[in-house]
C-alpha cells in the first residue's frame, strides 16, 4: 500500500513504535504488511531498515484468507534522503512517503513540506 492510507485503514492500530528517533528524519516510507502476530517486530524483509511499526489492539480479527494480521511498517532505503541528501529525493519524496512526526496509532500521516524537502530542518541546517 502506499501513504494513500485513511485513518479508516489504520484504524485497529493501538500504538506506533519507533526503532529510530524520528526527529531528524523529514520523511518515512510507510507499507502495509502482513504478519503472523499483532504486536512485537514484525519480520521484515524489505530492501532497507525498519524504522518502525504498528501494533494492532486485541479487537482487530486475522484476514480471513491468510490467518494473517495487516500491520504498518516504515522504513527507508538506502538512496532516500537521510542517508543521501543530495540524490533523487533532495526535494520531493517516493510515493509512499509520510512525515513521521504526523504519525500516530490510527491516523495514516501526510506529506508536508518537511517531507517534501520543502523546509529547513536542523539536518538540512547542518545542526
Amino acid at each position: 500500500m502506499s501513504s494513500l492510507l485513511t485513518d479508516t485503514d489504520v484504524a485497529g492500530e493501538s500504538t506506533i513504535v519507533w526503532l529510530e528517533d524520528i526527529a531528524p528524519l523529514e520523511y518515512v516510507r510507510q507499507a502495509v504488511h502482513t504478519t503472523p502476530y499483532r504486536v512485537g517486530k514484525p519480520p521484515f524483509d524489505g530492501l532497507g531498515r525498519l524504522v518502525g511499526y504498528a501494533e494492532l489492539s486485541p479487537a482487530v480479527k486475522r484476514d480471513p484468507e491468510t490467518s494473517l494480521f495487516h500491520r504498518r511498517v516504515f522504513y527507508l532505503v538506502p538512496h532516500d534522503r537521510d542517508s543521501e541528501p543530495s540524490g533523487d529525493y533532495q526535494t520531493g519524496s517516493p510515493g509512499e512517503a509520510v512525515d513521521p512526526l504526523t504519525v500516530d496509532a490510527r491516523r495514516a500521516g501526510v506529506k508536508t513540506d518537511r517531507s517534501q524537502g520543502r523546509a529547513i530542518t536542523p539536518a538540512r541546517a547542518g545542526a
